[in-house]
């Protein structure tokens, strides 16, 4: 398909999916729904998944139709945006307002019990197995393959039995061969996905250049995203704790998007260097904070025998936390560059060395020698050789004074 032709099917089928996400959250809210509600029910991390993943889906089909990954991209999205669709449509219809005009109701609440099934089986497998190229990395992941396969067919299996039920029994209550199935997907989709991550490890130690550093944003992307979605479901803190999964939502789509279409590939260099430094940065200074202040309660809490503690103390952790930021991160930072990036750092000391040496060093050809030492520490090329371009300018004069000097006029 032509790129022309794959934007004409690509465009309307994102604009579908961000549709879906869009009628899910007036549905909600027609409903009542509060915004604890629509974080706990994953209505709107959902939407913003849906719309990040069928936008750059559809940028990747229209400018690289010839690789999967963008079609997949649109299938997630529109999975993703219409499974909450169908179960807001199906609780409006069927609870909110039983007596509403809208039709069917308990036919899309069949369609939404296991509608997040192939959305979620094709992001945390063929995503990751065909990233970047579209392509597996050898043969020998074929088997991989047809196993992700697996729950696509569970999902099928499930939903072709719940037809007669229209929705009536909920999933976890059914027995027998269908409850066995539906209680297999959770591991199938771990032992999927974690074959399927092991992969781009494959293909790490193979690539060279361009392919890791896509596989960097990659990479990078997904722990960001894991890391929200974890803290969502074990930190106390409520309903306003999903909010980082629906900032991290965009994560993983966007940094596809930018490892297949190329743009600005190399800054994900410097977006890991910020992240180690700065979360490093982050969770140290809060150690600090709360610990001072918890060592503080419990040594004068008894001699003043006040349970609060007092202003001036907060205020005194307050001030030596701004005290201790900017030489603590270039601690940080000193350490992240001597342990991550030993050959860029190593470099930028011989070239910090050479600058030194520069303003000071007068002999042409010594800095000559040290200019091709410096290339050869830091760049390491098979080949160097220095060629010193004439100065016109230079020249001339020089052409001139000789000429005077002979007593010869022009």
């Amino acid at each position: 398909m032509r790129p022309r032709a794959a934007a004409w099917v690509a465009v309307p089928l994102g604009s579908l999916n961000a549709a879906f996400s869009l009628l899910s959250l007036l549905l909600a809210g027609l409903a009542g729904w509060s915004l604890s509600r629509y974080l706990e029910e994953y209505t709107l991390p959902s939407a913003f998944l849906a719309v990040s993943y069928s936008v750059v889906g559809a940028l990747i089909a229209s400018l690289r139709p010839r690789n999967p990954l963008g079609w997949i991209f649109l299938a997630v999205g529109f999975f993703q945006g219409f499974e909450p669709f169908a179960e807001t449509y199906a609780k409006y219809a069927l609870i909110t307002n039983p007596g509403s005009s809208l039709p069917d109701g308990p036919l899309m609440s069949w369609l939404y019990y296991y509608t997040w099934v192939p959305g979620l089986s094709l992001a945390i497998t063929f995503v990751p197995l065909l990233f970047p190229d579209g392509g597996l990395p050898s043969r020998r992941w074929r088997p991989v393959a047809w196993l992700c396969t697996a729950p696509l067919a569970i999902f099928v299996v499930l939903q072709i039995y719940l037809w007669p039920y229209r929705g009536r029994i909920p999933p976890h209550k059914l027995g027998g061969l269908i409850g066995d199935l539906s209680d297999l997907l959770g591991p199938l989709f771990l032992v999927c996905g974690l074959a399927c991550m092991s992969s781009l490890m494959f293909r790490y130690r193979r690539a060279a250049g361009r392919e890791r550093q896509q596989i960097k944003w990659f990479a990078s992307a997904a722990a960001g995203f894991l890391t929200a979605v974890v803290a969502s479901g074990y930190l106390p803190f409520g309903p306003i704790i999903y909010l980082p999964v629906v900032l991290a939502a965009p994560l993983v789509p966007v940094a596809v998007g930018i490892a297949i279409l190329r743009y600005r590939l190399y800054d994900i260099d410097v977006i890991i260097n910020r992240t180690l430094v700065y979360g490093s940065l982050t969770a140290t200074l809060a150690v600090i904070y709360f610990g001072g202040v918890t060592a503080t309660q419990e040594l004068f809490g008894p001699l003043t025998g006040q349970e609060q503690q007092p202003q001036l103390t907060v205020v005194v952790s307050t001030l030596v936390i701004a005290a201790l930021f900017v030489p603590l991160r270039r601690r940080i930072q000193v350490f992240i560059d001597r342990r991550f990036y030993r050959r860029k750092y190593d470099a930028a000391k011989t070239l910090e060395a050479f600058s030194a040496k520069l303003r000071d060093e007068t002999d042409l050809d010594a800095l000559s020698e040290d200019l091709v030492g410096v290339v050869r520490m830091t760049m390491q090329p098979t080949h160097v050789s220095l060629w010193l371009h004439p100065d016109p300018a230079l020249t001339g004069k020089k052409k001139r004074a000789d000429i005077r000097e002979s007593g010869h006029h022009d």
